[in-house]
């Protein structure tokens, strides 16, 4: 167990440092180029940990599986994350890495929407506290932020949440670890095809006259140098590597629902970051947003935490009424 919440530590220390990184490093590199690469990296990185997956639990991957391993891909990795990535161009790191936290509880929506899962009291009020907590992050009656940023911020957190949730049948079966590892691998390729078409001429004109340039001859090794390159590998193996192996290792020794606080610290622990690396002031409707997002994670993830620990405790105890009687 002490193992499991040193992994969750890790996690949240990576995850949480992940837009200040992008932060860093943001006008340097073309942002879709800079998600293919680290997924692309990432998933090298969780391969061993896949194949060892696959093994324990004798399965193999037919063409159904690869199939919609390269759907997941499309939606949270091609899509969803390349929004992300926008996002953080736009709009301080600070506001990403806090709506973005909002996830875990839109993945709840989204399973009892489409898989049909009960959903509890505790639930629906942690996703009314999230959605106040982005409200007043946002404060749609007077935008102070770039709405495009927002929208795609809040895309992204959406998207991805639905790709957790139609992943889901699949990790019951692979496991999540390789899931996630065929899921990046697909999703950089994507990116990476997609990226390879915009060099088209015509293309590439079409998108600059429409006012995409972001989107127009994508580049593919363009934009590393020394000085940005302890960063890059920061976010290629430290966030997205080694920060997603540990965040599935911590699943394996504790449990989903632990796993969960990571989300929980997250919007705290971003913003504070940001503050003492970027120097991004936290206004007080910032405060106000984090707080109603903290407690509805709370909210969430506080009863099955204590259902899981009153359920471990319960074999202590029925042991020791057994050797009391014995006595």
């Amino acid at each position: 167990m002490k193992r499991g919440y040193l992994y969750i530590a890790v996690t949240t220390l990576l995850f949480s440092s992940m837009e200040v990184a992008l932060k860093l490093i943001s006008g340097q590199f073309n942002p879709i180029q800079l998600n293919f690469s680290r997924f692309l990296v990432g998933g090298l990185v969780l391969i061993p940990f896949a194949v060892r997956e696959l093994k324990k639990r004798g399965r193999k991957l037919d063409g159904k599986a690869l199939g919609s391993f390269a759907l997941l891909g499309l939606m949270g990795i091609a899509v969803s994350m390349s929004l992300y990535q926008l996002s953080v161009t736009r709009i301080q790191a600070s506001v990403v890495g806090v709506l973005f936290s909002s996830n875990p509880v839109f993945v709840t929506l989204f399973a009892f929407l489409l898989l049909h899962e009960t959903i509890s009291k505790n639930q629906i009020a942690g996703l009314v506290l999230d959605v106040a907590g982005i409200v007043l992050i946002i404060q749609p009656w007077h935008l102070r932020l770039d709405a495009l940023g927002v929208v795609y911020v809040l895309l992204a957190t959406l998207l991805f949440a639905l790709y957790g949730v139609c992943g889901k049948r699949q990790c019951a079966r692979f496991g999540g670890i390789v899931v996630t590892c065929f899921g990046f691998l697909f999703g950089a390729a994507e990116m990476i095809a997609i990226a390879g078409l915009t060099h088209i001429p015509a293309l590439s004109a079409g998108l600059t006259a429409a006012g995409l340039d972001t989107f127009a001859s994508i580049p593919f090794f363009t934009g590393y140098t020394l000085t940005n390159l302890p960063i890059v590998l920061f976010i290629y193996v430290g966030v997205t590597g080694i920060g997603f192996t540990c965040y599935f290792l911590s699943m394996e020794v504790t449990s989903a629902q632990t796993t969960s606080l990571v989300f929980f610290f997250k919007p705290a622990l971003a913003p504070l970051l940001a503050f003492l690396l970027l120097h991004e002031a936290i206004p007080s409707n910032m405060l106000a947003g984090i707080a109603c997002i903290l407690c509805g994670s709370l909210v969430s993830i506080l009863p099955g935490l204590l259902a899981q620990r009153r359920a471990a405790a319960l074999p202590f105890a029925e042991d020791t009424v057994k050797e009391e009687i014995e006595i």
